[in-house]
């Protein structure tokens, strides 16, 4: 956020017993919506982001949040090129933050779980 402040996204989960083999899985997925015009020159669909006033609404609190399955304001956000490290779970370092010139797949210093 241009303002540095936290937010969330939103997502459904489950808990679910596999019936052939009895294990309890517990699964999970973030909702996404039509992309805003900030994120749509890099895809056509982005995460649904919730305000940090609206977590109780979409916890459960009210009945039919679905007015926040929307694209969040583009004027409130902000965004760099990073990394395409960011593509790969064995990356988990701050470096995967750092911006990086536009077109390029390296950041200035490779994190330590690099590949």
């Amino acid at each position: 956020m241009k303002d540095g402040s936290g937010f969330g996204l939103a997502g459904i989960w489950e808990n679910w017993q596999d019936p052939s083999t009895g294990e309890r899985i517990r699964t999970f997925a973030v909702i996404t919506t039509d992309a805003n015009e900030l994120v749509a020159d890099i895809h056509d669909r982005m995460p649904v982001i919730l305000r940090t006033a609206d977590y109780d609404r979409w916890l459960g609190v009210e009945p039919d949040p679905r007015d926040l399955l929307c694209p969040f304001p583009a004027e409130l956000m902000t965004m760099w090129p990073i990394s395409t490290r960011v593509n790969s779970p064995k990356n988990d370092d701050a470096d995967l933050l750092t911006p990086v010139a536009p077109d390029s797949s390296t950041t200035p210093q490779q994190g330590p779980n690099s590949l």
